[in-house]
């Protein structure tokens, strides 16, 4: 349910006219996507010749509007994969609103019929809401706007078995649980559909700081959990994080760190039954900073995935980028667009199987 704005109609109407028709206060995000729809159109037109007719500064916009207050993110982003010739599937599981896009096509029947298994060797996954009052630049606009260039590319160099999932309902509202989150009904109906066995990477805040950050909340998660399944489970993990290890290796990648991170998608995947791996971006003295304290206080991680632990610690040592989530500095002036191509790349990578 969206939350009540206080404001009047013709208030609300004026502040978001003023944020679509205003330039982005970042010029690296401008310059960025502006060059960047460039490249794009140039890929799309050689399989669309029709594709030269959307805008110059198609990406520019989008993101702008994206970022927006009270745009509706999930039409907003529907008619821009369509505008790219990326053919959306728009998929709603227990009243949440998921897109696909698939290297194998049509996937919506087969996804009902239970006939997709063995057809997606690797989804990738990044949540496209917001909490209410954030622009939500880097939670989650980045990773999404960085899973929609990685799909243009894939399809132009024809990598297959590929499925992208644009997630709804990520963020919790206070009094949900982890079976209230999109990803954990999500994760049943692929599960269901014969996805199970799939490696799943979550993308998310992938928009500010030049050090990927592979998350090790999953073990954090797990550590006192026990049973077969759970050891099946625990292996699945770290096939997965293997995998993206050796990716980063093969891209000569020399900042990246293991580290807990914020829950996200991931957490409602795993407790579905489906293991999955998240990625993030920080900058490399946040992220250095933050691997040093927990070497020196590991239950530490607690703070970031449990309300009543954050009572125990400063919360301050919880790296800047983090604490500015979800409120209204998460706004494109924070973004590093210069390292949005290495997320791409790798990406790409995990996807090609270089790894």
């Amino acid at each position: 349910m969206k939350p009540k704005n206080p404001q009047s109609p013709a208030l609300r109407i004026f502040y978001r006219a003023a944020a679509r028709t205003a330039p982005l206060g970042n010029p690296l995000v401008c310059r960025y996507y502006r060059e960047k729809t460039q490249k794009v159109r140039r890929i799309i037109s050689v399989s669309n010749p029709s594709a030269t007719h959307f805008s110059s500064e198609i990406l520019y916009e989008r993101f702008k509007e994206f970022i927006a207050p009270d745009t509706d993110r999930y039409l907003m982003l529907k008619s821009l994969l369509d505008e790219l010739y990326l053919s959306p599937q728009a998929i709603t599981i227990s009243g949440n609103r998921h897109l696909f896009l698939s290297s194998q096509g049509a996937i919506a029947n087969r996804l009902r019929d239970r006939s997709l298994g063995g057809q997606h060797s690797i989804i990738l996954v990044a949540h496209y809401d917001r909490v209410p009052n954030s622009p939500g630049a880097n939670d989650n606009g980045a990773a999404v706007f960085e899973l929609i260039e990685a799909a243009v590319r894939l399809r132009k160099e024809k990598i297959h078995r590929w499925l992208i999932i644009f997630t709804d309902k990520e963020e919790l509202t206070h009094g949900e649980t982890i079976r209230d989150q999109g990803s954990y009904t999500l994760a049943k109906g692929l599960h269901g559909a014969g996805l199970g066995n799939s490696r799943y990477y979550i993308f998310d805040a992938c928009g500010v700081g030049d050090t990927l950050i592979i998350s090790t909340m999953a073990d954090h998660i797990m550590k006192h959990e026990e049973g077969p399944g759970i050891a099946r489970t625990r292996l699945h993990v770290r096939q997965l994080r293997t995998r993206a290890l050796e990716t980063t290796r093969h891209l000569r990648l020399d900042r990246v760190r293991l580290i807990p991170t914020p829950f996200s998608d991931d957490v409602g995947f795993l407790r579905a039954g489906i293991p999955a791996q998240t990625i993030t971006m920080l900058p490399a003295e946040e992220a250095a900073a933050f691997g040093d304290l927990l070497r020196s206080q590991p239950e530490f991680a607690d703070a970031l995935v449990c309300r009543d632990a954050q009572n125990k610690y400063d919360c301050r040592l919880i790296p800047k980028t983090w604490r500015l989530l979800n409120g209204p500095e998460d706004n494109d002036l924070r973004l590093t667009p210069q390292y949005f191509p290495l997320m791409v790349r790798f990406i790409c990578a995990l996807c090609k199987g270089n790894g």
